[in-house]
């Protein structure tokens, strides 16, 4: 007969031998490369570590993104969960042709897309005026420079950047601010290296024409 002192042993080893595995398990996952970790994630449940694991590790990253093409932090936020509700059910869709950072930028690029798309269709009216208006009457009236010179570059460029379709500045950005060489953008934007670099030359050409 087992006593409760025996029981009480067995119990507290068997929950030091489950941390024991717990441990093991998230020194594994956290030495496995975004590949390794994704092949796991694809057969894994609605809770699986793997996928979990993914998430922490991409979450900085996919936010910013984010934030640069949507240009605001609450549609960058609703930008961001979306992204990952669709890497859950995407998860089996990694190949492995590429780099799985460079796969889940091109989901994120493309539901950003979708969504910006939807975001102006909802406000073409209410904005339209807004964004075409003239500079603020009292910076053009009084002629002093801006204390703010940094906030006013960033409204240029975005000025800028929204003479450009949506796509356009999505590659804009992701060449220029991200940083990608055009072997990972052809896989974002399916497209090639040569022909993308072809289209950032048209884009700076345009740009440059003011147009």
């Amino acid at each position: 007969m087992v006593g409760h002192g025996d029981g009480h042993r067995r119990l507290g080893a068997s929950l030091s031998w489950g941390r024991c595995v717990d441990d093991r398990t998230n020194d594994r996952l956290a030495a496995a490369t975004d590949e390794e970790l994704a092949s796991l994630a694809a057969r894994e449940g609605s809770d699986g570590v793997a996928f979990n694991t993914l998430v922490e590790r991409f979450r900085d990253r996919v936010w910013r993104v984010c934030w640069r093409l949507m240009g605001d932090r609450h549609d960058a936020e609703d930008a961001a969960q979306e992204v990952f509700v669709r890497l859950f059910f995407d998860r089996g869709k990694f190949a492995g042709r590429s780099r799985y950072a460079t796969w889940l930028h091109g989901v994120a690029i493309r539901t950003c897309l979708t969504l910006r798309r939807s975001r102006t269709r909802r406000r073409r009216r209410e904005t339209t005026e807004v964004a075409e208006g003239p500079l603020p009457a009292e910076a053009a009236a009084t002629g002093q420079p801006d204390p703010a010179d940094s906030v006013a570059a960033a409204h240029d460029l975005e000025r800028l950047l929204a003479r450009l379709d949506e796509e356009d500045r999505a590659l804009v950005l992701m060449k220029f601010a991200e940083g990608h060489d055009y072997e990972a953008l052809s896989e974002m934007f399916d497209s090639t290296p040569g022909a993308l670099r072809m289209r950032i030359s048209r884009i700076r050409e345009r740009l440059a024409a003011g147009g």
